[in-house]
Parts: structure tokens; C-alpha cells; sequence
């Protein structure tokens, strides 16, 4: 009689910590493998409510794609 309480509980909690734990692993390898141009880093930046001028933009490329470049190396 527990075991038709228990089981179904279980399996929800098992569920939800594996989902949660499958998504960040995936949306980190899809975040990793992402590339922007200039247009898109702009477009992503007026959707947060910033402004970027040109040399903050020219820095956010150089991090993206620094950041690139390390993950391919390991």
C-alpha cells in the first residue's frame, strides 16, 4: 500500500533532478557553441534595455570570443 505512495514520489523527485541537471548541461554546451555578430550582440544588448557603443561592443566580441576559444581548446 506505501509503495504505491513512495514509488510514484520517487520517481517525480528523481525526474525533476535529473531534467534540471540534463538542461543546464545542455544549455551550457548550446551556450558554448554559440556564435554572435555585431548586429546580434547589439540586438541582444537593446532587449536587456543597454546601449552599446562601439568600443563596448568591440569588447564584448573580443570576450565572446575568447571564451570560444578556450572551450575548443580543452
Amino acid at each position: 500500500m506505501a509503495w504505491n505512495i513512495i514509488i510514484p514520489i520517487l520517481t517525480l523527485i528523481l525526474g525533476l533532478v535529473g531534467g534540471f541537471y540534463g538542461g543546464t548541461w545542455y544549455f551550457k554546451r548550446e551556450m558554448g557553441n554559440m556564435q554572435m555578430d555585431e548586429k546580434q550582440l547589439q540586438q541582444l544588448a537593446r532587449s536587456m534595455g543597454v546601449n552599446l557603443n562601439q568600443k563596448q561592443l568591440n569588447q564584448m566580441t573580443r570576450k565572446m570570443g575568447n571564451v570560444n576559444l578556450k572551450k575548443k581548446k580543452k
